[in-house]
């Protein structure tokens, strides 16, 4: 698979990607399978990770302004 931002190779990868919930909140992964391009570092989420994130951002507390959680599939 191709990078869609630069072109370079994309390889699965585990990584702990921070994730902004609001602008007060942040969410650290840990451990989180995702697809990274080898040259810009973008990355993609497939549907069951993202599904998982989806989930697991709700239940964080809108006061926590910063949550580490660790990836269980």
């Amino acid at each position: 698979m191709k990078c869609h931002i630069c072109g370079a190779e994309i390889r699965a990868v585990r990584t702990d990607p921070p994730i902004q919930s609001d602008e007060q909140c942040i969410v650290i992964f840990k451990n989180l399978p995702v697809l990274q391009c080898e040259n810009c570092s973008e990355y993609l989420l497939e549907d069951a990770v993202m599904a998982w994130v989806d989930e697991a951002m709700e239940k964080v507390s809108p006061s926590t302004e910063l949550e580490i959680i660790r990836y269980a599939a």
